[in-house]
């Protein structure tokens, strides 16, 4: 069902985080740039309150109406090239059409985020079913997402030895004990936690230090052209020791793309991977022929 577009007027508003930010198309002069801006007018916040309410509209009719689907894409042991998991997905089939990080940070700045990732991971756990015994199914979630009572009362149903959940937010947690003990509770049933994006950024780290992850995920800019980076080889190395060493854990390496970084992080003693080079996400069916 397609979604009539907002036409842009002169200033485009935008809520994030609950502040509203105004946009002008041409460029403030040097001196005006740190200036405290100008309270918006009446209109202004009319027209930004407009916005605001037609963006959720996008978001309830994507739900409304599944304007997505389930996608899997492979997790392989690198030795033996054989499959061990799948990632769950998400793919939009609504206007307007955008990467789906967008449209979950959208539907986070407009306060359906779990919501949406809620209707995501129901639909990928319903085809928990399909996915052969011995591998296990990987759902992002988010931490406002983990810690709330319809994700806990949705993953206590599962199977948990067959579900690993990766922390996806790259904000900061402003309350880890509470992520922290939502986190014990789903692991004293079986359920394993990955963090993913390791490498990508501080917030990963404080993830990894505060929650002790089973599964560590290598962000794709510390895979990507590994083969020919002594600097991301060497990283790389240091992220597969510190994680083996200092927490027992998996190291998995998304992102592969090449036969050379196949068997770079092969070599450094990477034991598993995904990325388009081992399997593109696709059928959950046709993602486990790696």
């Amino acid at each position: 069902m397609a979604i009539p577009q907002v036409a842009s007027g002169g200033d485009l508003f935008l809520a994030k985080k609950g502040r509203l930010a105004r946009v002008r198309g041409r460029k403030k002069p040097l001196s005006d740039r740190w200036a405290t801006p100008a309270p918006l007018t009446e209109r202004e916040e009319a027209e930004a309150a407009r916005l605001m309410e037609h963006r959720q509209k996008v978001i309830r009719i994507t739900l409304a109406n599944r304007g997505f689907r389930s996608v899997f894409q492979p997790i392989v042991e690198l030795g033996s090239r054989g499959v061990v998991g799948a990632e769950a997905l998400t793919r939009f089939e609504m206007t307007p059409a955008r990467s789906p990080d967008l449209w979950f940070a959208e539907a986070k700045e407009v306060g359906l985020g779990v919501e949406l990732e809620m209707a995501a991971l129901r639909s990928a756990l319903d085809q928990l079913s399909q996915l052969p015994s011995g591998l296990y199914l990987s759902l992002n979630a988010s931490p406002d997402t983990m810690m709330s009572e319809e994700f806990r009362e949705t993953v206590a149903e599962a199977p948990a030895e067959r579900v690993v959940l990766e922390l996806t937010e790259h904000d900061s947690v402003e309350d880890y004990g509470l992520l922290q003990t939502t986190v014990t509770r789903l692991r004293s049933k079986g359920v394993r936690l990955a963090v993913d994006d390791a490498g990508a950024g501080f917030s990963s780290f404080r993830h990894i230090l505060n929650l002790r992850p089973d599964i560590i995920k290598l962000d794709v800019a510390l895979t990507r052209g590994i083969d020919a980076d002594p600097a991301r080889r060497a990283l790389g190395s240091a992220m597969l020791a510190f994680g083996l060493d200092a927490y027992n854990a998996s190291i998995v390496a998304e992102g592969i793309e090449t036969e050379a970084e196949f068997k770079t992080l092969r070599g450094l003693g990477c034991r598993f991977g995904q990325g388009y080079y081992l399997g593109r996400p696709g059928t959950l069916r046709s993602s486990l022929v790696a």
